[in-house]
């Protein structure tokens, strides 16, 4: 599972010009499922997001998480986040899950991510064409990957 957390002043995600999740502080999270993830790997990133210190303390210092801040969160499905591109020009999604896989562990990281922080995660639409927005605070992008924990 591959998360690619950006720290954002807004974010918003809109499916054929209506706007269905928005936020202003906190993370847009791009979520990408590859066909041997399993729960440990959610209850993992979900923990790691949730701890995740990025935020400014009162000195200015990145040492808070975002339930310090008590910032929101917008999660959204990105299988292109596992395209290879060993060979050739055209990327290979071989690794992402194909959705009958991806949806129930896309909807079980939201309701984990959801435990952690103790709130709603707003959510893009599984496969949807997807307009994402966001203003990337700092910026502060962090890629974190389960199967490879650096």
């Amino acid at each position: 599972m591959r998360a690619v957390v950006q720290r954002v002043k807004e974010a918003s995600v809109a499916v054929e010009g209506k706007i269905i999740s928005e936020i202003k502080n906190g993370f847009l999270v791009l979520l990408g499922i590859e066909t041997e993830d399993i729960q440990e790997d959610i209850n993992w990133l979900a923990g790691k997001i949730a701890r995740l210190r990025v935020f400014s303390d009162e000195n200015g210092a990145m040492n808070n998480s975002i339930l310090d801040s008590k910032g929101d969160v917008i999660v959204v499905s990105q299988f292109t986040l596992h395209a290879s591109t060993k060979k050739g020009n055209r990327p290979s999604f071989i690794k992402a899950a194909r959705p009958e896989i991806a949806i129930p562990l896309y909807e079980a990281f939201v309701i984990r991510l959801e435990m952690e922080l103790n709130k709603k995660v707003q959510t893009g639409i599984f496969g949807a064409m997807m307009d994402v927005a966001l203003v990337n605070d700092g910026p502060v992008t962090i890629m974190i990957d389960s199967k490879n924990r650096e």
